[in-house]
């Protein structure tokens, strides 16, 4: 990689070049990757320290808790760093990593969200054959290939990018090594860099989405088949958390690497679309799956009333 590239680091922009404002958007993004880690390690204790929530359900949702702290790391505290010293680069070994773990944590969390989807469809559409079916050596199989579907379908792609010769400018209009920008700055041809990254976003999205989709639809015929009222508010409640989860992640995923926009104001849109899949899902997720969850609040409360 070094015998063919010029530019040994690249300048990050961010969000804004105004001095008067980067104090304010380092408490912002300080508070908010505080409130995702604290939150989603939240999440792993109380799973962890209550036999009643070693469900695969729970399972599913441990290892979503510690994907999204994962996700979060690889962008936040550089985006501080840069933010409060204003010292705005990151070397082209850091650009590399940054951008790896970020894609490729991203499209695990797209299958994780499909197993989860997949879990709820057996627990509500085949309930007699849960236990067998969604046994813990088939969770553990379950989780293991969606960390390495992430892994597989990004290394490629992001070993033959960083292979390129980049011969500046080394701007990136952007807070973190996005994969559009960084397409932009390398010297000879990536029409078929583009096709394989559009392919592998495809894929990615499109084919954990239809899975999803697909179990959610049968989780909806059954529900509106019970007969009890109750039952079926029952029902919908255990997944309206997911669903909520799923709506925020592939909405903002679609928009940003589907119909990615170029020039000055797409960039701009783009790094906004970003900033809110990087900011809102994470940080809310906690949130979403403990208020609306009566098991884990009730968990929580009994953790708490044995600290106090």
């Amino acid at each position: 990689m070094a015998n063919h590239t010029t530019v040994t680091e690249f300048v990050l922009l961010g969000l804004s070049d105004a001095c008067e404002l980067q104090m304010l958007i380092f408490l912002g993004f300080l508070l908010t990757y505080l409130l995702t880690v604290l939150g989603n390690f939240l999440i792993v204790v109380i799973t962890l320290m209550d036999r009643r929530l070693h469900t695969p359900m729970y399972y599913f949702l441990r290892n979503f808790a510690v994907l999204e702290i994962w996700f979060s790391s690889a962008i936040f505290p550089k985006m501080l760093t840069n933010t409060l010293t204003g010292y705005k680069t990151i070397s082209l070994p850091g650009c590399f990593l940054q951008s790896f773990f970020y894609f490729s944590l991203g499209t695990t969390e797209f299958f994780l969200l499909a197993v989860m989807s997949f879990d709820r469809y057996v627990a509500i559409c085949n309930p007699l054959h849960y236990v067998s079916i969604m046994s813990k050596r088939v969770c553990v199989q379950l989780v293991l290939c969606s960390w390495m579907a992430g892994f597989l379908l990004i290394v490629i792609p992001a070993f033959i990018t960083f292979q390129q010769p980049f011969c500046g400018p080394n701007v990136i209009n952007h807070f973190f090594c996005d994969n559009f920008p960084l397409l932009e700055l390398i010297c000879v041809d990536t029409s078929l860099i583009e096709l394989l990254s559009f392919i592998v976003a495809n894929f990615s999205l499109l084919s954990t989405l239809f899975v999803t989709a697909t179990c959610y639809g049968h989780i909806l015929h059954t529900i509106l088949r019970i007969p009890s009222a109750t039952e079926r508010q029952k029902a919908f409640s255990v997944c309206s958390s997911h669903i909520i989860v799923v709506s925020l992640t592939y909405g903002s995923c679609i928009f940003m690497y589907i119909r990615s926009g170029k020039g000055s104001q797409g960039e701009d849109r783009n790094k906004v679309v970003a900033l809110l899949n990087t900011v809102v899902p994470p940080v809310l997720n906690p949130f979403i799956y403990t208020l609306r969850n009566k098991q884990v609040k009730q968990v929580f409360r009994e953790q708490v009333n044995k600290l106090f």
